[in-house]
């Protein structure tokens, strides 16, 4: 997987801004349990010399999405898609206050989104081409959900020969899985992980507990030998053996498993980050932005996007056009889905800003 949709969905690495959103009413997602209107097709109004800027990720991320969303757009409205990579939320607000717009569209996570709705950067849905065209609770602070990924478990099959851990609390039980351990610096993640491991039913994480996460999180910090910071960083980690088991993105480990590596995984409990795309407050060009995100989350076009990037939908629809061994590896599969937990926004329960402060001292001291 990318470090893409890994960082936007909970606010970009340095930002420490993740917070994803706890909505499990969006995702019923047994075939055709979930009502979705059709998507009205789109017209081709637009002249050919008409472009869109999309704040993209770059890498493997827009190779997908050039094939699965830009293309199939530009062909069905004749508006070229420019992309400008990568995606800051830094240069989202710049952009609005200065009038010069260096994109129209980007993805923004669960924390971001929040504070982009907060600051009136990011154009509302409500009154616009999107009201009737979505499937429900689509829509969150006026973004559009789009795709997803999440961390997990893995560990090395060869060092862990009696099974690896299942859940928190296994990867918090030094005495049954010896061995070193590896968790995202990240303190927006890591705290719900904490409350896991210490019994906290994941249908009440919150509001978070962050005097007792903190409590858990002293348990271990003997056998965190890396708290990793990049995608790439933590795959070398368990590929090259320096850990024996760690919290990982989802499309990290399965890459490591489709190269050979003896590496395990359990969905159990795994913590979903969502990606909802954005129109920037303003842009000029706002309406074909629109016509765009209701393109890139059409059910097959989704699904093509998925497929090849390594995430999983949120249009429920989508999973009509995914094979079930490959609905398997993703988060938002029918059957991963139910065993995972989601960050709540709108119910966090303490200062963001301050929790990842006190995280840091934590790692520091």
């Amino acid at each position: 997987m990318s470090e893409d949709v890994e960082k936007t969905a909970a606010g970009g690495g340095a930002d420490g801004g993740a917070r994803l959103v706890s909505r499990r009413s969006v995702m019923t997602l047994a075939a055709g349990a979930v009502g979705v209107l059709a998507m009205p097709a789109i017209i081709r109004s637009a002249r050919a010399a008409e472009v869109l800027y999309v704040n993209t990720w770059g890498g493997s991320w827009e190779k997908a999405a050039s094939k699965h969303l830009f293309e199939p757009f530009t062909k069905e409205t004749g508006v070229e898609i420019r992309t400008v990579s990568p995606v800051s939320f830094a240069k989202l607000a710049a952009q609005v206050r200065s009038g010069v717009y260096e994109f129209d569209v980007t993805t923004l996570g669960g924390g971001d989104i929040v504070r982009a709705n907060a600051a009136k950067i990011i154009e509302p849905v409500a009154g616009g081409p999107l009201a009737s065209a979505l499937w429900k609770d689509a829509v969150f602070e006026n973004g559009v959900s789009s795709h997803a990924f999440s961390t997990l478990i893995a560990y090395r099959k060869d060092r862990l020969t009696n099974g690896g851990p299942q859940n928190w609390a296994d990867f918090w039980n030094r005495k049954d899985f010896p061995g070193a351990r590896s968790l995202q610096r990240y303190g927006a993640r890591v705290l719900p992980l904490a409350l896991m491991a210490d019994g906290a039913p994941k249908e009440k994480l919150y509001p978070l507990d962050t005097d007792r996460a903190f409590r858990t999180l002293d348990r271990i910090k003997p056998d965190l030998r890396v708290w990793w910071t990049q995608g790439q960083q933590s795959q070398q980690l368990l590929r090259d053996g320096e850990v024996d088991m760690i919290g990982i993105w989802h499309g990290r480990a399965l890459e490591l498993i489709d190269q050979g590596h003896p590496i395990g995984i359990t969905w159990n409990q795994a913590q979903i980050d969502r990606a909802y795309w954005v129109v920037s407050k303003n842009t000029p060009r706002r309406e074909i932005a629109w016509k765009f995100i209701q393109s890139a989350v059409q059910p097959e076009r989704l699904a093509g996007f998925c497929r090849e990037a390594l995430y999983g939908p949120l249009n429920p629809k989508a999973f009509d056009f995914i094979p079930k061994e490959e609905a398997n590896r993703m988060p938002t599969g029918p059957e991963n889905y139910p065993l995972a937990v989601e960050q709540n926004v709108e119910d966090f329960g303490d200062n963001l800003q301050k929790v990842t402060q006190r995280f840091e001292q934590w790692i520091a001291t």
